[in-house]
């Protein structure tokens, strides 16, 4: 009889650091509907533009010509007529850049991952912000880097970091955060923070990357620039910029044709058209396309009814926070993206309470641990506003109040 074979005996070192979503196992959650949930990034599919991609498909689908290029390979830099969108959607946030800055990847996550790859080795430092986004570091992570953390309104010198990471066997590669109502926290990073990053990294000499996945759901307020835009500004262009700048479509038009896109200087954009090559050729030139008609027709008011839906779930999720929760609970207040960040008192830890959350309350979210690469704070969970209705958001929050209530008085 073979012997079947011992997987673990021939995987890869790295393989070691690839760990399970915390996230992804909890959105299995959704298919109970009982379940109350408060967990996955998610948008409301209630939202997704579904007649403009239908229109869209079907206008390229009906074309012999269009439909032949549409189900064809591609090249890997990206569809062009929408790297040119891109173009003028970057120019409208201060970057005035062109076609051959943007990259067009598989999600904004293919693109933490092509940056993992590019600038790591092992041994290097990651700066993140803590806490800071799971995917980000579930991406790292493979690649083997060491973490410290970036404060940006903290008083770290650049010597400090780089020392810390020479005792190491390595150097810092990067600085990476999400600076626009950021996953987990909702914060916004104000400019004279953006400046400091900005500073940090020229004097280390490593680059930005500035993920903003959530910059455009926005509720109130005017957004700060963008990072890579005050790096244009003071370097002088986007080709001596060192900021890399990450956008997707997942959470304003739709997630699932997964389109994303890096604009940088053209050095390493051309780097990381490579890696796309060796990856997977191109991001599918359909979606690409679908993704391209949607955007030009329906963008802004795609994003008008995205930030009126989610403005008033975040209102609500602010109200039954503030009216269900003991004392010693706080929460951020968002003004803007899918997340609330809440700080419980320290003797309730996030993944304790939520296996409770679970089975007595039919409860979800996501416990706070996962979202720091250092030392963690297990006294946080992270909530969704996206998802759940207003009045889900009442009924979840009431059920939560009181099992925390509960955790309180034994």
């Amino acid at each position: 009889m073979v012997m079947p074979i011992d997987w673990s005996s021939v995987y890869a070192g790295r393989a070691e650091r690839m760990k399970a979503s915390e996230i992804r196992e909890l959105l299995k959650l959704l298919d109970q509907p009982d379940v109350i949930s408060f967990a996955g990034g998610i948008p409301d599919p209630a939202l997704f533009p579904t007649l403009a991609f239908r229109e869209a498909n079907e206008k390229i689908l009906g074309d012999a010509k269009i439909a032949a290029q549409a189900l064809q390979y591609s090249i890997s830099e990206g569809y062009p007529p929408l790297r040119q969108w891109i173009v003028e959607h970057m120019k409208s946030m201060g970057v005035d850049c062109d076609i051959d800055n943007i990259l067009i990847t598989h999600g904004s996550q293919q693109a933490l991952d092509f940056l993992g790859k590019m600038l790591i080795s092992p041994g290097d430092t990651a700066l993140v912000t803590a806490p800071t986004y799971l995917g980000a570091l579930q991406a790292f992570n493979p690649y083997e880097p060491r973490y410290d953390t970036l404060a940006p309104e903290g008083n770290r010198t650049p010597l400090s970091y780089a020392e810390a990471a020479e005792r190491e066997g390595g150097r810092v590669k990067f600085a990476y955060l999400v600076p626009d109502c950021s996953n987990p926290t909702g914060e916004t990073l104000d400019e004279t923070g953006r400046l400091k990053v900005l500073d940090l990294a020229e004097n280390l000499g490593v680059p930005v990357i500035e993920d903003a996945a959530y910059r455009a759901i926005r509720f109130e307020g005017d957004a700060p620039r963008t990072i890579q835009a005050l790096d244009c500004d003071r370097s002088g262009g986007i080709d001596a910029c060192r900021t890399i700048f990450l956008g997707t479509f997942s959470k304003t038009l739709a997630p699932a044709y997964r389109i994303g896109w890096i604009c940088a200087a053209k050095p390493l954009i051309q780097k990381l058209v490579l890696v796309k090559q060796a990856s997977d050729l191109h991001t599918s030139t359909i979606n690409q396309m679908l993704m391209f008609e949607v955007a030009e027709k329906t963008y802004d008011r795609q994003v008008e009814a995205v930030i009126e839906t989610y403005s008033k779930r975040r209102d609500a999720l602010l109200r039954a926070l503030k009216t269900r929760m003991p004392k010693g609970v706080s929460w951020t207040e968002p003004n803007g993206g899918l997340f609330v960040w809440v700080t419980l008192p320290e003797k309730i830890d996030g993944a304790a309470l939520l296996a409770r959350a679970i089975t007595e309350e039919r409860v979800a979210f996501v416990p706070g641990k996962a979202f720091f690469a250092t030392e963690s704070k297990a006294n946080t969970i992270r909530l969704n506003f996206s998802a759940p209705t207003e009045a889900m958001i009442e009924e979840g929050i009431s059920r939560l109040g009181r099992l925390v209530k509960n955790e309180l008085s034994h």
